[in-house]
Order: C-alpha cells, then structure tokens, then sequence
C-alpha cells in the first residue's frame, strides 16, 4: 500500500515538473507567437474601434507599466499582450506610441526597449540632467546604497567578478549575507534573485566548477540608468584619488559608449 502511495506520489511530482516546465516553455513561445502588425492592419484595426476605446487602452496598458514600475521589474512584450492589450493587438503599435508619448509629456518618463531579443521595456526619469537617469545615481534609498556598492566594486574590477568577491566585500560594510538584515532583510534574496529580476545585476553560473560558484555582471538595467562617471567620482573620494588615476574605468565612463555593460561582449 505505501510503495503505491510512493509511486503515486512520484508520478504526481514529476506530471508537475512537466506540466510546469511545459508552462515555462510556452510563456517564452508566447512572444514568438505575436507578430508586429502592418501599418495597414493598424489602419483597418483602428477603424474598428472608437477613439474612447482606444483612449482606455492606453491608459490600461499606462497603468500596467507604472505598476511594474514600483518594484522595478521590467515589462515583457509577451505579458504586455497576453494580459492588457489582448483583443487590441492588431493596433499594438498605436498603442505603443500613444504609451510613450504619454510617458514622454505627462509623466516626464521615457520607455526604452532594454532587451531587443525578448522585448522588454523599462521606464527611466528622462528630467534627471547627465549620464544617469536613477536614484541610484545618487542613493538615498538604502537598499539603493546596497546595489551602488555591488556596481561599483564589478565595474571597477573590469566587469565580471566572483560572488564571493561581493559577499567578503559586503561583510566588511557589516552586511553579512548569511544573517538576516535589520534593513535589507535576507540581504543574499535581495541581491541574488530582486535586484537579478529588476536587471540591475546579471547572476550566472561559472561552468565546470565543483561546488557550484556564480559571477555577477551589470544588468540591462543598469547599462542605461548608472552613471559610472558618478561610480568614478565615488571611488575617487573613498581613497582620496584622482578618478583619472584608475585609467581604464576613466576612459569606459567618459567614452561615447560608456552606457554599454563593462567588460561585456554584447
């Protein structure tokens, strides 16, 4: 009776793992799916509806964003459709550019695309003046402070560096990622997985090492909104230098393309 009970058990734990990896797989088909309307089926769609219908889906798909916006998170195409546009995809891109420009004049936001492959899109502060459009530029925000910290020390060590690297640096700030932080709570979930999905960090597995060992990379997210000019500045009055003192790092951050992830290949 309890070996059936077992087997049952195993069954209905592995039809899960499938069933969920099935999931998975078709949320990532999902974009695939979705193809990029013509300007004439955006013509015929939009004679369809009503300008009040439209007005309401822009303002859906507006809300959509400011709320992913809270915590930061980035907004796929694929969920964009699926769950707000729906019905209304044949004028996608109408939409789209009514969104942006609402962003752009209302709310003094700007939407970029940060990754092309997957379509997702973040919104930046297009008011803030230089290089950075973040709080994080200037963190008042601890939690903010936390990840300036991370940036700082991957950028300034060419663009790829050994977790472990990030944590002995964390516990010298007392921020010990093994205990529990008063501020930041379970400081590794913060930083392994909230700033990972927010795409300020990339989190990826060093292959063929035993035990597992992971590196960090700035994230998408990063490559547009940190000023790394300002990471300079900071680094410079931590050890009273001379930014230009760390050559390298100097001419990434003042060169034309010193938006584009360090040390990065992309």
């Amino acid at each position: 009776m309890s070996q059936r009970k077992r087997l049952s058990n195993t069954q209905s734990s592995s039809q899960s793992k499938r069933s969920s990896g099935a999931s998975v797989a078709q949320e990532e088909n999902e974009d695939s799916t979705f193809t990029q309307p013509s300007t004439s089926q955006v013509q015929r769609g939009m004679e369809k509806l009503t300008p009040a219908q439209v007005d309401q889906k822009t303002a859906e798909v507006v809300q959509y964003f400011l709320v992913k916006d809270q915590k930061k998170i980035p907004v796929r195409r694929a969920d964009l459709v699926k769950h707000v546009v729906k019905e209304y995809r044949t004028i996608y891109p109408e939409i789209m550019k009514r969104v942006s420009r609402t962003f752009d004049q209302v709310f003094g936001l700007k939407m970029i695309e940060i990754d092309a492959k997957n379509h997702m899109y973040i919104l930046i502060n297009k008011l803030e003046p230089g290089d950075g459009a973040s709080p994080i530029k200037s963190p008042t925000n601890p939690k903010m402070g936390l990840l300036f910290v991370i940036l700082s020390v991957i950028f300034m060590k060419g663009g790829v560096v050994r977790e472990n690297l990030i944590w002995n640096t964390l516990k010298k700030l007392r921020v010990d990622p093994g205990e529990k932080h008063e501020e930041f709570g379970d400081v590794k979930r913060v930083v392994t997985d909230e700033f990972v999905r927010q795409r300020y960090l990339e989190y990826v597995r060093i292959p063929h090492t035993e035990p597992v060992e992971h590196e960090f990379r700035w994230g998408q997210r990063a490559d547009v909104e940190v000023s790394k000019t300002k990471i300079l500045e900071f680094m410079g009055q931590l050890h009273e230098q001379d930014p230009q003192s760390w050559s390298q790092q100097y001419r990434e951050a003042h060169s034309v393309s010193g938006s584009t992830q360090p040390g990065s290949s992309r």
